[in-house]
């Protein structure tokens, strides 16, 4: 007798294949999920194994839109950097999946969910947050804090004999020595040689950015116009072309980004290396763009309210009251942040060249040294001396 339906957020690798047959194994049914957030992936070669394996049934869900208009695009409007540099690429995919994760458990009658995350990082605490803010009665089985599991499977070396006893298909040539993690916002690597800080990072770790040395020798000039803080359009002035759908904005300057070798960064994050790549050019357009339409004295607070969001979503808090509230105030700053963004992306870097707005709050008049204008220079004095009474 089945112990109940349990829905898996399954990848299609060794880790996750084995869990599903041994979640049949210990009497669940079970339901695979696999989530296209911009992975390259073979979904239908994923489908295949997971029927092969044994799942009752297997989603696979196009979740690209979404995930750029409810997740990457609220973390644009805060200038999501935690740490001062990681863009947050992993910490904003996992409430994007673990939704759809729970939608599909409540669809289905399933009581469980289930995921292949470690017991040491913080994926776990990412998806279990979310599945117990939108579905508070879910159980959650996570393998690798079973005693029962991890005890049986110490290393990759017991996996493998598991899968070979089982009839689960491995790869044939050894794993890459490092652990990856790939979305539309990045691919992060961790582990393995990595872990030591000094270790530079192989030339063929990264995926989706070219070497800048080797990056064409003529720069793209682009222009993205803004409407509430989010890009409502991209254009490339030398193609002629251009994007209006949020998950073409998005792809389109991954590819020129990466085209470029715009993204690389190496940290130490926390507890981990990682090298981290997209969202920047995003990321420099936006702050100028906002710096040039929010009043200084709003966007000194917003600046705080970003660091809280950041921390809320790298700690997997992203479905919490303080992070709605949060977004909410983050919402309310932008309605202003509104314009064109000319920039130059070129060997790394992008170069801001110009901006525009409706709602500018620059006053050519006022800052200009040729033209007096309504400012009356006498007042400065007052202004000084006044500030200067406490010191």
């Amino acid at each position: 007798m089945s112990k109940g339906t349990v829905v898996l957020a399954y990848s299609g690798g060794l880790d996750t294949s084995c869990i599903l047959v041994w979640l049949k194994e210990e009497g669940y049914d079970v339901i695979a999920f696999l989530a296209n957030i911009g992975q390259d992936e073979d979904f239908e070669a994923a489908r295949k194994k997971a029927e092969s394996l044994g799942a009752k049934k297997v989603f696979i869900e196009d979740l690209r839109a979404e995930f750029v208009e409810d997740f990457i695009w609220p973390a644009v409007q805060a200038n999501a950097i935690y740490e001062d540099r990681y863009l947050l690429g992993t910490s904003v995919a996992r409430p994007c999946i673990a939704r759809r994760q729970v939608e599909i458990a409540r669809k289905e009658g399933a009581n469980f969910v289930s995921h292949g995350a470690t017991g040491k990082g913080n994926d776990q605490i990412r998806f279990e947050l979310t599945c117990y803010a939108l579905y508070p009665e879910v159980k959650i089985i996570a393998p690798w804090r079973i005693p029962e599991f991890y005890n049986r499977f110490r290393g990759r070396k017991d996996l493998m004999e598991y899968a070979e006893k089982h009839g689960i298909p491995v790869p044939v040539t050894p794993r890459a020595p490092w652990s990856m993690d790939a979305n539309l916002m990045h691919i992060s690597y961790e582990s393995g040689i990595l872990e030591n800080p000094k270790s530079r990072a192989p030339a063929d770790l990264y995926l989706m950015t070219k070497n800048p040395e080797d990056s064409p020798n003529t720069p793209d000039v682009l222009e993205i116009v803004f409407k509430n803080g989010v890009p409502i359009r991209v254009s490339n002035e030398k193609e002629g072309t251009f994007e209006e759908s949020p998950l073409g904005i998005f792809s389109y300057l991954n590819t020129v980004g990466g085209k470029h070798g715009v993204g690389r960064i190496d940290i130490v994050e926390n507890r981990f290396i990682g090298m981290k790549s997209r969202g920047t050019i995003l990321l420099q357009a936006h702050l100028d763009i906002e710096t040039f339409t929010m009043d200084k004295e709003v966007r000194r607070i917003k600046q705080g309210l970003g660091i809280k969001f950041s921390e809320l979503v790298y700690n997997g808090f992203w479905y919490s009251p303080e992070c709605d509230f949060v977004r909410y105030c983050i919402s309310k700053s932008q309605e202003n942040v509104e314009g064109k963004v000319q920039l130059s992306v070129f060997k790394g870097q992008v170069y801001i060249l110009g901006r525009e707005s409706p709602k500018s709050l620059y006053n050519e008049e006022l800052v200009s040294m040729d033209v007096q204008g309504d400012y009356d220079p006498c007042d400065a004095s007052g202004f000084i001396r006044i500030n200067a009474v406490r010191l």
